[in-house]
């Protein structure tokens, strides 16, 4: 009898498949879920061509203790020369003491000396790279910002963009931030 019972729901069951109808509220297959790297929903996402970077970049400004000061999150599709604005915008009220940033070469653009223009006692250097050298090379002063992005690389959620707003990506950097703050200060 219990064979009989099952070979009649297998009936019923391959019945209702052939006519499309559905299996009940427990599907094996979940619907798509929105966000992923680089599908926001605030429109912050873009593309950068020159890094073939798809998503949202994290402008960051350290000192020379390699604590980190601001960082900025914005669409990948916004230069790094305007990202500088966004980065140099405020902190004329934050650190008063601060006279000199070093930035590498693709921040040696009017936009950039705009924003440093904009706080009088900031002075901007380019750090050059020599043009003897071929592949990797570490340039003094560029290591600094380098290993503060790979210590964002080791919290989770900023390493990969996974989130769908750029405010919560720009929550995680900033704990991440007070994160590497707190662990350099315990030293």
């Amino acid at each position: 009898m219990g064979g009989h019972l099952g070979r009649a729901a297998h009936e019923i069951a391959r019945a209702t498949r052939a006519r499309g109808w559905s299996h009940g509220s427990r599907h094996r297959q979940p619907d798509a879920e929105g966000g992923g790297k680089g599908r926001g929903f605030d429109g912050e996402v873009g593309y950068d061509a020159g890094k073939k970077v798809k998503g949202r970049k994290i402008h960051a400004l350290v000192d020379t203790e390699v604590l980190p000061l601001r960082a900025v999150v914005h669409s990948a599709g916004i230069q790094d020369r305007d990202g500088a604005a966004l980065v140099l915008d405020k902190i004329r009220n934050r650190f008063p003491w601060l006279e000199l940033v070093w930035a590498d070469n693709g921040y040696n653009a009017w936009q950039v000396k705009a924003a440093v223009a904009k706080v009088p006692v900031l002075r901007l250097e380019i750090v050059k790279r020599s043009n003897d050298l071929k592949g990797f090379v570490v340039l003094p002063r560029r290591w600094a910002v380098e290993r503060t992005f790979s210590w964002f690389g080791r919290n989770r959620r900023p390493a990969k963009d996974y989130e769908n707003l750029g405010l919560t990506l720009a929550a995680f950097v900033t704990l991440a931030c007070i994160q590497i703050a707190i662990r350099r200060l315990a030293r």
